[in-house]
């Protein structure tokens, strides 16, 4: 480097130009390091040397020069954070499940989102709704499916960016092996008396009697205490525990449907009936007296002489319900066995059946003068036609006729509904 001074050109002595290249790269190592002891860097373009201070060992040349922007060393920038992942659906059942139980819930549930929407659709595209929890984190829905059937779950969920992915699975429900029809009495609608039981039917022999047991509601108000028995495998009943209360009103739900039932039998559809207890309605029959004593709300109503069965074909004893009822029906005795010598085949009005074995209350204009004195029948009771046609117009199914003190045994509790002739201990023990 050289200065002019006027006309004379004048050279700087190298110890001076030495001294200058020093100052400034102590003036850039201050304005770069805090600490006294950084080492110092020469400038290669300069092209000279950088005496160390005493007791110091000479310094690495840095080929860098600080003042060149394109020679510095820049720190990275911050990177961007990595996108959130998509919001996680699970569906249950899970994508191609076979046999689900058709009452099982579909649930469906996010992570890390929540759900925008949610449908459950049936091989012909119908939907069945379901609810959304209110935090958008699950939807249920707890169906009665059909059976052997194909269902698309397809739910849509957004993740914390809001981005929105869709989930799409199917299962298919269980095809039963069989299935059994139930059926209850009383029917959808009537009134009975204060003795009807509760029957249900199943057309199939029930194997998990306690299955079917759980399946069957039934409701009263005023609420009474109450209970099951097995009449046969494909017979229960379901009676209070004392007559029923006037004027109650009992619905009856029999919810088989979609349940095992045992060796893989399942209920072919739901059953729903409900029907009204009406009044007070009873008739007690004494064989000591050969009376019928009708009362109605306890208030004696009429009393009727009767004729029973004769000691070969005795009346049974005990609480006998009223079940059908005729205005002509055709007294056989074939149908109980009866055939041969004593057998009969007979026409008779009024009648209002009371046992399965075959007892009646029906009209006998042959045993009028007998009626209230001796017993001719073959276990019917005979009353006079006028008597046959009032008792016939003034009870109801369920209403009970009591009968006793004959030599007849006791009326077994399968017998038509005599399902009172046990004490309620006994007859829900028999339950199962």
């Amino acid at each position: 480097m050289e200065r002019t001074v006027g006309t004379v050109r004048r050279r700087m002595p190298a110890a001076s130009w030495a001294g200058l290249l020093l100052g400034l790269t102590v003036l850039l190592a201050g304005c770069t390091s805090a600490s006294a002891g950084s080492s110092l860097t020469s400038l290669a373009s300069a092209g000279g040397e950088v005496t160390p201070p005493a007791g110091q060992a000479p310094s690495t040349v840095s080929s860098q020069d600080p003042l060149d922007p394109t020679t510095r060393t820049m720190s990275s920038a911050p990177q961007p954070p990595p996108p959130p992942p998509p919001a996680g659906v699970t569906v249950s059942p899970a994508d191609g499940t076979q046999a689900v139980d058709p009452l099982a819930p579909v649930t469906v549930a996010v992570k890390a989102g929540t759900l925008t929407s949610v449908t459950l659709t049936n091989a012909a595209g119908i939907e069945i709704p379901g609810k959304m929890s209110r935090d958008k984190l699950t939807w249920t829905v707890t169906p009665e499916l059909g059976y052997g059937k194909t269902y698309t779950v397809t739910a849509a969920a957004s993740n914390v960016a809001g981005k929105t992915a869709t989930h799409t699975t199917s299962f298919a429900t269980l095809e039963p092996e069989n299935r059994t029809a139930a059926r209850s009495f009383p029917t959808d609608g009537m009134t009975v008396g204060v003795a009807q039981p509760i029957a249900i039917y199943f057309d199939e022999p029930i194997t998990d009697r306690a299955a079917a047991q759980k399946a069957i509601t039934v409701t009263t108000r005023p609420a009474q205490v109450g209970g099951f028995r097995w009449i046969s495998d494909q017979e229960v009943r379901w009676r209070p525990k004392a007559f029923w209360k006037a004027g109650t009103k009992v619905a009856v739900d029999i919810d088989v449907y979609g349940r095992n039932l045992g060796g893989g039998l399942y209920g072919q559809q739901d059953v729903r009936s409900a029907f009204t207890v009406g009044r007070w309605m009873s008739a007690e029959i004494d064989d000591n007296t050969k009376l019928m004593t009708v009362r109605k709300n306890g208030k004696v109503l009429r009393t009727i002489p009767v004729s029973l069965g004769r000691d070969k074909y005795p009346t049974y004893n005990g609480v006998h319900v009223v079940a059908e009822k005729y205005d002509r029906k055709i007294m056989d005795s074939s149908t109980w066995g009866l055939t041969g010598t004593g057998s009969y085949r007979t026409e008779v009005a009024w009648a209002t059946r009371i046992s399965s074995s075959g007892e009646f209350v029906h009209a006998a204009p042959w045993s009028v003068e007998q009626q209230g004195v001796e017993n001719v029948s073959h276990g019917c009771v005979n009353v006079s036609t006028d008597a046959a046609k009032w008792f016939y117009d003034t009870f109801l199914p369920g209403d009970p006729v009591t009968i006793s003190n004959t030599v007849g045994p006791a009326l077994e509790v399968w017998d038509g509904f005599g399902d009172f002739q046990l004490p309620f201990d006994q007859y829900v023990a028999g339950q199962s």
